[in-house]
């Protein structure tokens, strides 16, 4: 087996997201363990130059796919580029982080390639030099360790569960660029513009503390008192299923099996009974805190912390105790 390991470096606009930092650190351990080199793929649009900072999180070598077509996502463009990358450096792993477009590039890439693929680990093991990893089954309630079958060893990696650790301050990586051709008529879409909802709103799956709103909320205007604690705190606002499908917020904010997984560093659920569904999408979080009218709402005995009452009076208290403490 081949000891390197190989990341996909997520970046938008030339800037890396925070799971591109997580995934370096997560592959540095790997490639450590294996005795091998960390090199990392950055697909996109005059984005070398920009690369050579994930030298300081134990990168390596990076390897940019750079192309015009490539300043916005291409399912067929990227997956190609991360087939030819991998086709000239024959990793014996692959990592991408468990974003959205991590979640829609690793498969099709491990489907062209023909081998498994792991996904949403939470640990990652080497074993008489072969990795193995953990991952969450049944919604949540269990986790299953997994080896591999095939070569390369491909997996995603849940947001928030590896800490990004920079291992050595102003390092650069060497750059390496590759052109990457996509057949002319092989792409079946072009992406012209790209409108991120909610402007400059924090991400969920890059948010370091959430604050969710549930049925309890009653009502989509009331949500506006979860954005004024979250806009103390810093931080992003989610919705259980039973508010998105009420029509109160976007898909994009749903969190649970059907929306996001999330692991932030804090969770404040707020009016969310805790259906099994959603605990899967933010039983990883560090802490929880639930506020419920309802003492036997099951989302208390996950929690780590419970507050029983009225929302409507305790988040605005909340937020205002947050704002003495902000201004002490």
């Amino acid at each position: 087996m081949s000891k390197a390991v190989l990341f996909f470096a997520e970046q938008n606009n030339g800037q890396f997201r925070k799971s591109a930092f997580e995934v370096a650190t997560a592959g540095r351990q790997v490639a450590d363990a294996l005795g091998g080199e960390l090199v990392a793929a950055v697909v996109g649009d005059a984005i070398a130059d920009s690369a050579t900072t994930l030298g300081a999180y134990g990168v390596d070598k990076v390897i940019a796919a750079e192309n015009t077509d490539f300043h916005y996502y291409s399912p067929e463009g990227f997956t190609q580029a991360l087939i030819d990358i991998i086709t000239e450096l024959e990793p014996g792993v692959v990592l991408f982080p468990a974003t959205s477009l991590g979640s829609d590039l690793a498969p099709r890439v491990a489907a062209k390639l023909g081998v498994g693929l792991a996904s949403d680990c939470t640990e990652l093991f080497v074993v008489d030099g072969k990795l193995e990893i953990k991952r969450p089954i049944y919604a949540g309630k269990a986790y299953i360790r997994v080896a591999f079958n095939s070569e390369p060893q491909m997996a995603t990696l849940r947001s928030n569960v590896f800490s990004a650790q920079k291992q050595q301050e102003g390092k650069e990586a060497a750059v390496e660029k590759i052109q990457v051709n996509v057949a002319e008529g092989k792409s079946k879409s072009s992406v012209k513009e790209f409108r991120p909802m909610g402007g400059d709103r924090i991400e969920l799956t890059e948010a370091d503390i959430i604050v969710s709103g549930g049925r309890g909320m009653r009502e989509p205007g009331n949500f506006a008192i979860l954005e004024e604690l979250a806009k103390e705190l810093g931080a992003a606002v989610g919705a259980s299923r039973a508010a998105v499908d009420a029509g109160w917020r976007p898909h994009s904010d749903q969190v649970g099996q059907t929306g996001k997984t999330v692991s932030p560093n804090l969770y404040i659920a707020v009016g969310i009974s805790g259906a099994i569904q959603h605990l899967a999408g933010m039983s990883s979080s560090k802490y929880i805190v639930a506020i419920n009218k309802d003492p036997e709402a099951p989302i208390f005995k996950k929690a780590d912390y419970g507050i029983v009452g009225d929302l409507f009076e305790i988040v605005p208290a909340l937020t205002e105790e947050v704002r003495k403490l902000k201004s002490s």
